[in-house]
């Protein structure tokens, strides 16, 4: 865990510092947070502005009295910035914690064009509100998030100290616990309309539940069992980084090996960036690299594992290493074709990988189900994916979205079910030892996994594709995973070893994953109930957005805006856009996947083609014409492609 500075003096009248590491401090009414290590404090009465190193972004924290959260929000922008008028697209409360009364959250609409993000969140105790005013530039979100979670990490009422259960004896997972979690999923599965939940629980190293809630595909009948299986997503991060640690065991390379040791061929940004790349770099999300997903997410049609690596040969890196948290999936995948060049440097990097991984992980476990064969896995025990249509039904999605993580699958591509995954999390548990007492892979190599590489925030840190979260006191170590209509999540508790698999085959299952993991501590440590209020509160904030979102949307597109389209469109780094129109609709196919698109009028007078196919939504195509060009740009968090209409 990130160590904190001791708490500075009391903030003056007006004062203005630049921190040098994580400090806590508080605002005039008491109101606890964390100031990031390198951001600048300005404290003025009562409002703190807290800025990162890049101009033009800053989070705000203003102290007032008011009778309601809206005239408390009201009153803080007029101290932080009473020109600025950003409509208000939806307000609604988060479920009460850390002993707040009331905490209401404000999101304001924004155009594509303004490349940025505002939200406010009221926090209410004993009729005193802090309000945290969020102003900043997508780029400089995108790669501050971190820094950002630091900030509402410790947001913390006068005085309070969090629910810790340090210390505390956990309560075994016997079967009126089982059943009170089970229920706990079903309900909010239903809640979210999630069509099948698939989930596993062990205690002291037993299986004490593996099974399945609600139905494989909606509409049909069959069951989701412990046998189902789910695309588990980034999940794979942490199945490919144990076969690197069987490989650091058979002294294939080291963590510390630089990765030109191990595949000349490997290039990232420049040759000094190159060069100073160690394995352990490829899969810490703490080498500055941003998360650059749309060059596979577009162009997959003709992608290969080579032509992934060939993409990272084109990225640099936009902080220092292990100076934040940045994700990135391609870096992913080089990390497991790396590993597996050294076993079978003859063959092909995807057949290299898969061999390696059946070899290495799959087999010794007795991962009987897990594959990285969409065929063989679409012909068995499967989960249909679902997302939600314009109108926030769920419904069935396409594969086609699933299909483009292939060439990068050491990131994201496995298949897998409750049954095996939990076979995985038993070895976790026992420190690399399998069930009948063999060592599978050293207790070392498997533990340098959950060493922190990089802060997320001030309670969790990022190791070799798993988390490890400090939040509630104890070490819950887990990662989650998340394609389209696939989310999942995988925990486990070292200390009282306890773990949990949670796997659901709609995009509303990402929801259930962080009350899942609430309710689990709740119930081994009489935990202040939560978990039913989070499900509560986001639902509700769920189909707020999505009616808010549904207002600004014209089904079927515009026939004016259609008319100007081109019928081809092409970009060098995502491929081309092939542009039809099925009866009313028109749709976007971009090879591998496609999606019918809406329009939308936008604030600042321009308009945006945006994807709404379940699954395949909320892509923003932004209409850019010019010098008699036809253009449409789409960005990601710290990146622009400008597609351009082909003669």
């Amino acid at each position: 865990m990130p160590s904190l500075a001791a708490t500075p003096p009391a903030n003056a009248a007006s004062a203005v510092v630049t921190e040098k590491a994580d400090t806590p401090r508080t605002t005039s009414s008491g109101t606890q947070f964390v100031a990031p290590g390198g951001w600048t404090v300005r404290a003025s009465g009562p409002k703190i502005t807290l800025s990162p190193p890049e101009s033009g972004s800053q989070a705000v924290l203003v102290d007032v009295a008011a009778t309601d959260p809206d005239a408390a929000v009201a009153q803080a922008w007029k101290l932080y910035a009473p020109a600025k008028t950003w409509p208000l697209e939806v307000a609604n409360d988060l479920s009460p914690r850390d002993n707040w009364d009331q905490i209401r959250v404000y999101d304001y609409e924004t155009s594509a064009n303004d490349k940025r993000s505002v939200t406010a969140i009221a926090y209410r105790r004993d009729g005193q509100y802090t309000v945290l005013i969020y102003d900043f530039d997508n780029a400089v979100g995108e790669k501050r998030a971190s820094q950002l979670r630091a900030i509402y990490d410790r947001l913390l009422p006068k005085g309070y100290k969090r629910e810790s259960f340090a210390g505390r004896k956990a309560h075994p997972l016997d079967a009126a616990r089982v059943e009170t979690l089970k229920s706990f999923v079903n309900d909010a599965r239903k809640a979210y309309d999630v069509p099948g939940v698939a989930i596993g629980l062990i205690d002291h190293g037993k299986v004490v539940f593996a099974g399945g809630l609600g139905v494989r595909e909606i509409g049909k009948p069959e069951p989701v069992d412990a046998d189902t299986l789910f695309m588990i997503a980034s999940n794979t991060k942490a199945l490919t980084t144990l076969m690197l640690a069987r490989l650091v065991d058979q002294q294939k390379f080291g963590w510390n090996t630089p990765v030109v040791e191990v595949m000349p061929s490997f290039k990232l940004g420049d040759a000094q960036t190159t060069r100073e790349v160690q394995m352990r770099h490829l899969i810490c999300a703490c080498t500055g690299m941003p998360r650059q997903d749309m060059e596979w997410l577009f162009n997959s049609r003709d992608a290969t594992p080579e032509s992934v690596l060939k993409a990272l040969a084109g990225m640099q890196p936009t902080s220092k290493f292990g100076e934040l948290f940045q994700y990135s999936n391609l870096m992913a995948a080089a990390a497991g074709y790396a590993g597996a060049h050294v076993l079978y440097p003859n063959l092909e990097l995807g057949a290299a990988y898969d061999l390696a991984m059946q070899k290495q992980v799959f087999d010794p476990l007795g991962m009987r189900l897990t594959t990285f064969d969409y065929d063989r896995a679409l012909l068995g025990d499967h989960a249909t994916p679902h997302g939600r249509d314009v109108d926030g039904h769920t419904a069935v999605a396409s594969m086609g979205l699933n299909d483009s993580i292939r060439a990068a699958r050491p990131a994201g591509a496995a298949w897998s079910a409750v049954s095996d995954m939990l076979r995985y999390v038993q070895m976790e548990l026992s420190d690399g030892l399998l069930p009948d007492g063999q060592r599978y892979v050293s207790k070392d190599s498997l533990l340098e996994r959950r060493k922190p590489n990089v802060a997320m925030g001030t309670t969790a840190t990022y190791g070799m594709g798993l988390v490890v979260d400090h939040t509630w006191g104890i070490p819950v170590v887990h990662h989650g995973g998340d394609m389209a209509g696939f989310h999942s999540d995988m925990l486990w508790l070292p200390d009282q070893d306890v773990g949990a698999v949670i796997l659901t085959n709609a995009d509303s299952g990402y929801y259930l994953r962080g009350p899942f993991q609430r309710r689990l501590l709740e119930v081994l440590f009489d935990g202040k109930p939560q978990a039913q209020g989070d499900i509560n509160a986001g639902v509700k904030r769920l189909k707020a957005e999505i009616a808010a979102e549904r207002r600004r949307l014209a089904v079927p597109a515009d026939p004016a805006a259609v008319a100007g389209l081109g019928t081809v469109y092409r970009n060098a780094a995502l491929g081309s856009i092939q542009v039809q129109h099925d009866g009313k609709s028109t749709v976007f196919d971009f090879g591998q996947w496609r999606s019918e698109v809406a329009t939308r009028k936008n604030d600042d007078g321009s308009v945006s083609f945006v994807t709404i196919s379940p699954s395949v939504d909320g892509f923003e195509f932004v209409v850019a014409n010019a010098g008699g060009k036809q253009r449409l740009v789409l960005r990601d968090g710290q990146h622009e492609y400008v597609y351009v209409a082909a003669p």
